[in-house]
């Protein structure tokens, strides 16, 4: 007997397979429990899956550039505090509990070595559904991700010590919430280029900053892992510590193009002056004497976002402002306000 498949027939099919799957996902038969795996071929799909959507979305939307080595104290102090319980790091286990995950966290002294700076950033940036691998708490913070994929990059390479010398943990009872581990016991980032110097910076902006971090008013994945662990005494004790170190105050020197726009603005693109705002005794920070290197990474990122358009909002000011900068003065401007007259910082 021949049956003859006609359209209704298979559209009952369908609807048949389609009751019977939510038929059995309704009874609860299908084992969840992360204690019991996965079957070996259910593994190896998954991966397979995850490892095609990586390389197909890192070639497509990965930025060109997707590593910056400039940043390693910053990228390992966000490991240590957010990634090592899951993975380990050089010289130190993960956590038992995580490895209990279904599937666990990978080694990334090994697992790094599997792919390209390209699908790290990609990883780093946007996380991996239904594995334990978050996406960037931040989305807008590029610069973040490119840090963390340099840092990644060298763990397969990275001893303990070296890895205890980029975290610099420091004794709990000097500095409960390790802030020195980044910003250096004296205040002034440890060197690195992409770390303000707080020495000499008011506590008021300081404890400003850690509140509007903590609640997602300020952009950082890196120091909102931080400050919303920290209550209201210790976000005030570490502002009054930082401020009191000396740091900034060095008098602006240098380019005459660029002391015009710092001390007077320009008046013909609407843009002005950088001290009508960064002055002493100003809700704003001090910026005499501060890294040329994090001032202008600062005023480049802001240029790059086009998603704000309104100076009326607070937090939109500074994104508007540097809009009106030309391009090719910003290197000049950082150093101007450094006090930078000979190398660059």
């Amino acid at each position: 007997m021949t049956i003859r498949i006609t359209w209704k027939r298979a559209l009952a099919t369908v609807l048949g397979l389609a009751l019977l799957g939510m038929g059995v996902a309704w009874s609860g038969v299908i084992n969840l429990a992360a204690s019991s795996g996965h079957w070996a071929i259910t593994d190896w799909f998954l991966h397979w899956t995850m490892r095609n959507s990586v390389r197909t979305h890192a070639a497509f939307t990965a930025p060109k550039d997707p590593a910056d080595a400039t940043g390693l104290v910053s990228a390992a102090g966000h490991f240590a505090n957010s990634c090592a319980i899951c993975h380990g790091a050089p010289g130190q286990k993960p956590a038992p509990v995580m490895q209990a995950a279904t599937p666990p966290a990978p080694d990334l002294s090994v697992n790094a070595r599997e792919w390209t700076d390209k699908q790290l950033f990609w990883i780093l940036q946007h996380g991996v559904k239904y594995t334990g691998m978050p996406a960037w708490a931040v989305q807008d913070r590029p610069d973040e991700v490119r840090r963390m994929v340099a840092f990644v990059r060298r763990l397969p390479g990275m001893s303990a010590a070296q890895y205890r010398a980029l975290v610099a943990e420091a004794s709990p009872a000097i500095d409960p919430d390790n802030c020195t581990g980044c910003h250096g016991k004296d205040g002034r980032g440890r060197g690195a280029p992409d770390i303000p110097i707080l020495g000499g910076q008011s506590p008021e902006y300081l404890l400003a900053a850690l509140k509007g971090y903590a609640n997602g008013t300020r952009s950082s994945a890196v120091m909102q892992q931080v400050a919303m662990r920290m209550d209201p005494v210790q976000m005030e004790a570490a502002a009054r510590r930082f401020a009191a170190m000396p740091g900034l105050g060095a008098k602006p020197a240098g380019d005459p193009a660029a002391a015009q726009i710092v001390e007077r603005g320009l008046p013909d693109k609407q843009l002005p002056a950088c001290v009508s705002c960064h002055t002493p005794g100003k809700p704003y920070p001090v910026l005499a004497g501060q890294r040329a290197s994090y001032i202008a990474a600062r005023l480049r990122h802001w240029q790059g976002d086009k998603n704000i358009v309104d100076a009326r909002k607070s937090h939109a000011t500074m994104p508007v402002i540097a809009r009106r900068i030309p391009k090719d003065m910003i290197d000049p401007i950082a150093r101007y306000l450094a006090g930078d007259t000979g190398a660059r910082r």
